[in-house]
């Protein structure tokens, strides 16, 4: 995908849903949080993003540790969507 694709599904759809499910071209679907950081705007020109994988999110939410996100690259994301929360 181009990065103005990704920027813009970012900006519209992950505001109030946090889970995104990415699809990939050459490895397995994750669920997870894009991350705006300090870098942001450097890595989105290159393409690249960094996300929160959902076996990580409920440490991010903690403590927001960079160490917690993974750096993509976005010419290898097929399809973005985002995730519907459940009804309780």
């Amino acid at each position: 995908m181009l990065p103005e694709q990704i920027a813009k599904f970012i900006e519209n759809e992950q505001l109030n849903n946090p889970s995104v499910k990415i699809e990939f071209k050459k490895r397995n679907t994750i669920i997870g949080l894009f991350v705006k950081l300090n870098d942001y705007e450097e890595l989105k020109n290159k393409n690249f993003w960094r996300l929160v994988t959902e076996t990580n999110l409920e440490q991010w939410h903690k403590t927001n540790d960079i160490n917690e996100a993974k750096l993509f690259n976005g010419s290898e994301f097929t399809r973005l969507s985002v995730i519907k929360k459940k009804a309780v």
